[in-house]
């Protein structure tokens, strides 16, 4: 199997301004061509650190990435750095200056080309990939049979760079096996206890099959890997291993295909022709934006709407302030109230409220942070359920308590 290491230029990452979204993109994409991405490296704006750094990475794999570092003020350093280590010189590419002045005066911002000129500067031995989307070109270089590519660091340049050119240039350089990944999610057993149950089929795998646990809130994902020369037969075989695990843990399995529970739902209310609304309070919207990233989701998702106010559960969803007046706002009771005042307002299928406290301060009736109540309408059945996520931080408590409640749904339906 052919292997990768990505290596990340910037201060910016390591003071955590910045997220680095791009290695997640560039490892998965090399995992669906059968490259092995080994470790990920995080480095400073400094020619030492990145001149290091790739030698260890010339040592381990067989392509070499980096991404960042190649701006109009920083060039100067990265590409220094590819100099000293690949022991060449820098020159000005006609090509790419040409490139360069179409690309901005395109955009109206010609006026800006003499502080861009240097972009134009690329090692002598590159190949280079023109930047379709920016102004930094990706160089390519070679050094005893590893491939090493340097990436700007802006993740729109860097997806197209990526996708439309790199990819299919180690496709055709390199002789790839197919790496075949599947999903199993499993619900309501803790991982130790799962792990027990299916040991003895997780240890009679076959050698070019591994498998990880990944925790996802309450979820776990089981994640089946195959590497070899036929993706037919390494789908097959993993089609066959998962149907093992069914007599085991089948009551637990929500899903064997889909990875992201919000498309697992996307798929059940499809199939089901079932539609859904949302009431939300702690949530603050976020349950609606899970369920709305799925493409095609306006076919079942009617609307929502964010009642943060207490005022407004009582005029919009029809929630009875006595029943906030006994139970207070942050309770079953009133859940259950807004998700039937939902279902009635959107007339859907299904219809789910959230109602907590995400903190940092208790909430105005003095629950405690964390607290947090959901309801479940579907049809006319209901199920009602409570949270405590005291040590979750506000926007972490959001996102799971959302996942957590589309979890939930899905468990029903496919109980149903």
């Amino acid at each position: 199997m052919k292997t990768a290491v990505l290596i990340t230029i910037g201060d910016e990452i390591l003071s955590g301004n910045t997220v680095d979204t791009n290695s997640n993109f560039i490892a998965t994409q090399l995992k669906e061509i059968g490259i092995k991405v080994l470790s990920i490296f995080t480095i400073p704006d400094e020619e030492q650190a990145i001149v290091s750094t790739l030698g260890k990475a010339f040592e381990m794999a067989d392509v070499v990435f980096t991404t960042g570092g190649l701006g109009p003020t920083k060039d100067d350093i990265t590409k220094k750095a590819y100099a000293k280590f690949f022991e060449d010189e820098m020159i000005f590419s006609d090509a790419i200056y040409e490139h360069l002045r179409a690309y901005l005066e395109k955009r109206n911002r010609l006026w800006i080309l003499e502080h861009n000129k240097d972009q134009a500067m690329v090692l002598s031995k590159a190949k280079i990939f023109l930047n379709y989307f920016g102004t930094a070109p990706c160089m390519i270089l070679e050094k005893n049979g590893t491939y090493c590519f340097s990436l700007p660091g802006v993740p729109y340049e860097v997806k197209p760079l990526v996708k439309d050119q790199i990819i299919p240039f180690l496709k055709e350089k390199l002789s790839l096996d197919h790496i075949v990944t599947r999903i199993v999610s499993v619900v309501d057993i803790p991982e130790s206890i799962l792990s027990e149950t299916i040991e003895e089929w997780e240890l009679a795998l076959p050698e070019h099959i591994s498998l990880s646990y990944l925790p996802v809130g309450t979820r776990v994902k089981l994640r089946l890997t195959a590497s070899g020369s036929s993706q037919e037969l390494l789908n097959a075989e993993l089609e066959n291993e998962i149907i093992k695990l069914f007599p085991l843990i089948g009551e637990n399995i929500i899903a064997t295909q889909e990875d992201k529970i919000e498309k697992i739902l996307s798929e059940l209310l499809t199939d089901k022709k079932l539609t859904i609304s949302v009431a939300e309070s702690c949530t603050g919207g976020e349950l609606a934006h899970l369920i709305t990233s799925v493409a095609g989701s306006s076919n079942y998702f009617l609307g929502g709407v964010v009642t943060y106010a207490t005022q407004k559960k009582i005029e919009l969803l029809n929630v009875n302030p006595k029943t906030i007046e006994e139970f207070t706002v942050v309770s079953e009771e009133v859940a259950s109230e807004m998700a039937i005042g939902c279902q009635k307002l959107f007339k859907t299928d299904i219809s789910v409220s959230t109602t907590g406290v995400a903190g940092p301060g208790k909430g105005e009736d003095g629950k405690d942070v964390g607290t947090v109540f959901y309801s479940i309408r579907i049809e006319n059945e209901e199920v009602a359920s409570k949270l405590f996520l005291p040590h979750l931080e506000r926007l972490d408590f959001m996102h799971f308590v959302s996942q957590k409640v589309i979890q939930d749904i899905v468990s029903l339906l496919i109980k149903k």
